[in-house]
C-alpha cells in the first residue's frame, strides 16, 4: 500500500480506519435479533473509510499520484525553499 497525504491537513502517512455505526447497536442486535445483526454488522464491514489521523477528513491522495505529489510540494516544502521565495518576491 502506497503512502496517503491528506490533501485537507496536507499530514502525511497517519491513516486510520474508521467503522461507521456503533459497535453497542451491533451488540444488541446479534443478542436479541440475528438478521438485523447480521444485516448491520454487513454494512458496517463495507462502509470502513480510511480517514485522515488528524483531521477525520476522508480526502486522502496516494503519495505517487500527480496531485499527490503537489499536495507533497504545497505542504512540506523545505523552509529554506520558502525563505528564497519569499526574498525573491
Amino acid at each position: 500500500m502506497s503512502e496517503m497525504i491528506c490533501s485537507n491537513c496536507g499530514v502525511k502517512g497517519q491513516v486510520k480506519k474508521h467503522t461507521p455505526g456503533s459497535i453497542w447497536i451491533e451488540i444488541i442486535l446479534w443478542c436479541f435479533m440475528i438478521i438485523p445483526g447480521l444485516i448491520y454488522s454487513i454494512w458496517r464491514m463495507v462502509n470502513k473509510k480510511k480517514i485522515c489521523k488528524s483531521c477525520s477528513s476522508e480526502a486522502l491522495v496516494s503519495v505517487n499520484s500527480p496531485v499527490g505529489q503537489q499536495l507533497v510540494e504545497r505542504f512540506h516544502k523545505p523552509a529554506t525553499q520558502n525563505a528564497l521565495q519569499d526574498k525573491s518576491a
